[in-house]
């Protein structure tokens, strides 16, 4: 077994269990090494895997952070099988609000060209879907692509599972009673202006639109 495996578990069980939270600052490289019998070496290999992950940050001569889309961990490990199914709408908005807005600057950083034209393409198909099913659907492959835009895979693989809950019935209901033509068109417009701000790589106006829309979503579905 690599000798780096028990650490690693170890921290990823803090991250995704929630005992380590976005914002917090983990112990020292020196203290890790103490309390695990393992190399600063072997320390930092697994921080520096991390952070290509974009589960923490680090900076000089402060130490090393949560960040925010530690939360996305919890969600990918719990967000399998029955717990997809048990998923309620209110704790997937909640969810949503969490990470989509804190992905963006990675998106912003990272997406080509190749992203923007499937965001258009996304936004498209979703003006002129025929159904709420297929308004729906392409809905939730925008947020996706975005999603895909911060090339990262981990990021992508947890917004796939969003996408999973989102398929299921209770969410589908709620969208299909609450989605009147009105709130359609008024969707429609944020996702392009999102999609335009983040064309522009408008970190702070790409910030605000992706929070301004989940929680003009919320409202329509949950009312509150």
């Amino acid at each position: 077994m690599d000798i780096s495996t028990p650490f690693r578990d170890t921290i990823q069980h803090k991250l995704q269990s929630g005992e380590w939270r976005a914002g917090d600052r983990l112990p020292t490289e020196r203290a890790l090494s103490e309390q695990f019998g393992i190399s600063r070496t072997t320390v930092r290999k697994v921080f520096q895997e991390m952070k290509a992950q974009g589960l923490i940050s680090q900076t000089v001569g402060s130490g090393t952070y949560v960040t925010d889309l530690a939360a996305a961990a919890a969600l990918k490990s719990l967000a399998t099988g029955d717990t997809v199914q048990q998923t309620s709408p209110s704790e997937l908005m909640e969810a949503r609000l969490a990470l989509e807005p804190a992905i963006i600057e990675l998106v912003i950083g990272n997406a080509t060209s190749a992203d923007f034209a499937r965001m258009d393409a996304c936004c498209v198909k979703a003006e002129a879907a025929g159904t709420v099913e297929e308004f729906e659907h392409w809905d939730g492959m925008l947020h996706e692509v975005i999603a895909d835009a911060a090339h990262n895979s981990f990021v992508s693989s947890v917004f796939k599972l969003m996408n999973q809950v989102r398929a299921q019935g209770e969410w589908g209901l709620l969208k299909k009673r609450s989605l009147t033509p009105e709130r359609r068109i008024a969707y429609q417009n944020e996702h392009r202006l999102l999609v335009d701000a983040i064309k522009d790589r408008d970190l702070v106006r790409a910030k605000d639109l992706a929070t301004g829309h989940l929680i003009h979503v919320r409202k329509n579905l949950l009312n509150f």
